[in-house]
């Protein structure tokens, strides 16, 4: 049998975050969307994703095949009723689909507006992804089944005793190390995966979770629902922040209500609002709409797509949305929304050419063995880059 997750129209409310990536490469809670699927069915996934995306995150079709929304988040009750499916069944969540069963015939043309033999609805509210924001609205509730998943039946490495743990709601894989900290996990877990480290001085409060090879500078102070992604390392003050990986934000400054994409670099000193002096609802820029959208939070600060980065003493307004690989700098605060492939600040924009990006982009890679900027990543970017192109008329 094959799992297949797809993106629907997600990918699309999604921008400018799914760009380059699948709806289901999403990293929410510990693990991005695809891995908490391939943990609950217990076998590998593939994508039915956009075309300048597929070759990086294939599709492989079988004879039996499960058909699964990359935007929603599995727990016990629907992956019971996904395995209940039968050929040519589907199930759904309001007008929602969020999985069907198709044999091979059927499965290489899937439509999401195809009829089905039978449709279940599914009666249990799903954590389902639908805009930038949810991901760290609903970040605590994931981080918590996350860790639930990952810890079940396991007991936590030994960290130096040097460190203060409060409450039972911690774990640490082997090879993570600790000195002089503090964890508070009355409010939520904390899970230190392998070859982690968090620095002396260090105060954290659950739910928390720091994935491989990731670092946590001296004197950082960081509140849940808070996920550090593999390959970064931070400083400074965060709160209910979502850093997906290989980004830094290594400094003192403050991020909170916010989502990081990869290979993001936040300069030293730099601040995001995540509350409007009048407390009135937040709007971000929706790429489908071509205009700002109500979110219904009073809380929300940045959204940053990948490979953007910031200069020291950037100044964020709440509810800001940074498009990828846009470059940022200056005094003052940039506007609400800054384009893909943007270079500038408040003082204006230039267009961030492909080349020079090119040539950033693959002295950063190079800093990580395993890693490699091929040509997978040089297309997606520059797919990226002509269809964003009418956004950059400055």
């Amino acid at each position: 049998m094959a799992i297949i997750l797809f993106d629907d129209n997600a990918h699309q409310t999604l921008l400018p975050l799914t760009f380059t990536r699948p709806v289901a490469d999403l990293r929410i809670g510990i693990l991005t969307i695809a891995e908490k699927w391939a943990k609950h069915l217990k076998q590998q996934t593939s994508f039915h994703t956009q075309p300048w995306l597929q070759k990086k995150f294939p599709l492989k079709i079988e004879q039996d095949n499960i058909f699964i929304y990359g935007g929603v988040c599995p727990d016990e009750y629907l992956t019971e009723a996904i395995d209940r499916l039968q050929n040519g069944e589907a199930l759904k969540y309001g007008d929602q689909l969020l999985a069907v069963r198709l044999n091979g015939t059927d499965a290489a043309d899937f439509n999401t507006n195809a009829e089905f033999s039978a449709v279940t609805v599914l009666e249990n509210i799903p954590v389902i992804v639908r805009f930038p924001e949810d991901i760290f609205r609903k970040n605590d509730i994931e981080l918590r089944k996350d860790f639930a998943l990952l810890t079940k039946g396991r007991n936590s490495a030994a960290i130096s005793q040097t460190n203060t743990i409060i409450g039972d709601e911690f774990f640490a894989e082997e090879g993570a190390i600790a000195d002089c900290s503090t964890f508070n996990t009355i409010n939520g877990p904390i899970y230190l995966a392998n070859n982690t480290e968090v620095w002396e001085g260090t105060h954290i409060r659950g739910a928390f979770a720091l994935c491989e090879h990731s670092q946590v500078k001296m004197g950082a102070k960081i509140y849940g629902a808070t996920t550090v992604g593999p390959y970064s390392r931070v400083g400074g003050e965060l709160n209910n922040a979502v850093i997906w990986g290989y980004s830094s934000k290594g400094h003192e400054g403050y991020l909170g209500n916010a989502v990081l994409g990869e290979w993001c670099n936040i300069g030293a000193d730099t601040n995001n609002s995540n509350l409007k002096n009048n407390y009135d609802d937040v709007k971000l820029w929706d790429y489908t709409a071509q205009r700002f959208r109500k979110t219904g939070l009073q809380f929300c600060g940045l959204i940053m797509a990948d490979h953007s980065k910031c200069a020291i003493n950037t100044m964020f307004n709440t509810g800001t949305v940074i498009g990828v690989s846009a470059n940022i700098f200056g005094s003052g605060f940039p506007r609400n929304f800054v384009p893909d492939f943007s270079w500038g600040g408040a003082h204006g924009y230039d267009v961030y050419s492909i080349k020079k990006m090119f040539e950033t982009a693959e002295r950063v890679f190079a800093r990580r063995e395993h890693r490699d900027f091929d040509e997978n990543e040089k297309h997606i970017l520059q797919t990226v880059f002509e269809l964003t192109e009418e956004l950059r008329r400055f």
